[in-house]
């Protein structure tokens, strides 16, 4: 019998792609250009899909798969995703759910670690054989006020790192979450006039779009510090550019930016801004347990059993 097409739209290495091969016959189309080719050439034979939120999967491309049961996004996020046509069409929806929290928790406290302490600013100072006594003493992390717009799975893992630092965490949510003893604030702006550092960790797409604006940063205050792991799209980045630029908020650290994957020139000329390239959620283990969690929920999907992670 032959293996079931998966046509995947993201990049994977080839060690990746050894891993679906046992299992599917993989279509492999990481660009653009790529991608509207495999869709024209051999759309009529695809039955699964392999995106992530970011790179999506549109309702043409989705009609352009007759035979497609199943849509996967590798990571958590699936904003990007045409999810009410795909249902229309009765097409299952499964993501990374739970793959890759502890790696994106663990990169949004060494962000904010990084920011709050100046540890790119250090770096370049002792290098310069500037020593301690000319140089303005960073603030603590530890026992600070910690707010996380968005309190997921991976927000509660923040969270729990926060209260490793002695922290008080708050939290901005559509709904107060009855299992945890962290204050609640009703809207982001509330959130960030109590905090003192700010961590963006909610999902992306249209609800959320510039969620953090003017009003939110400038609540933030001068001494407030933002890390955002979520989405770009979250982030006003004109209005965080005018915030630096007025001195408004102390610093940020980004994982993720509207630009991607070219980097935000806004924010480029300030010293007080650290740049990561949407690694937050990625480490061997991550990766590792994302593509063996899609090849279960493949597997599964098959064979007519429910799936682990459905959207």
């Amino acid at each position: 019998m032959p293996l079931p097409a998966l046509l995947v739209l993201i990049p994977l290495s080839s060690t990746g792609l050894s891993a679906l091969r046992s299992d599917f016959d993989v279509i492999h189309a990481p660009d653009a250009a790529q991608r509207a080719r495999a869709v024209a050439d051999q759309g009529a034979r695809v039955r699964l899909v392999l995106t992530n939120g970011t790179t999506g999967l549109t309702a043409a491309e989705i009609d352009a798969m007759p035979a497609l049961t199943l849509a996967a996004a590798l990571g958590a996020g699936y904003e990007n995703l045409a999810v009410d046509h795909a249902r229309a069409r009765g097409i299952t929806l499964v993501n990374g759910a739970g793959t890759n929290d502890q790696c994106v928790a663990d990169h949004a406290f060494g962000l904010l670690l990084a920011i709050v302490r100046g540890l790119p600013q250090l770096d370049r100072a002792c290098r310069q054989r500037v020593w301690r006594t000319s140089l303005r003493p960073p603030p603590n992390v530890s026992g600070k006020r910690l707010g996380l717009l968005g309190l997921g799975n991976i927000g509660r893992r923040i969270a729990r790192r926060g209260l490793g630092f002695d922290m008080t965490i708050g939290y901005h949510a559509r709904t107060p979450r009855p299992d945890v003893d962290y204050r609640h604030f009703d809207s982001a702006r509330a959130l960030a006039a109590w905090c003192d550092y700010l961590v963006v960790a909610t999902p992306g797409g249209s609800e959320t779009r510039h969620l953090v604006d003017a009003d939110v940063l400038d609540a933030l205050g001068p001494d407030g510090f933002l890390v955002n792991i979520a989405r770009g799209s979250v982030v006003d980045t004109a209005a965080l550019a005018d915030a630096l630029r007025r001195e408004r908020i102390a610093g940020a650290g980004l994982d993720v930016y509207d630009t991607e994957p070219l980097p935000p020139t806004e924010l480029l000329p300030f010293p007080n801004v650290l740049l990561t390239p949407h690694v937050a959620g990625w480490s061997p283990e991550a990766i590792e347990a994302s593509m063996r969690q899609f090849i279960d929920n493949a597997r599964r999907h098959l064979a007519g059993e429910p799936v682990l992670t459905p959207i």
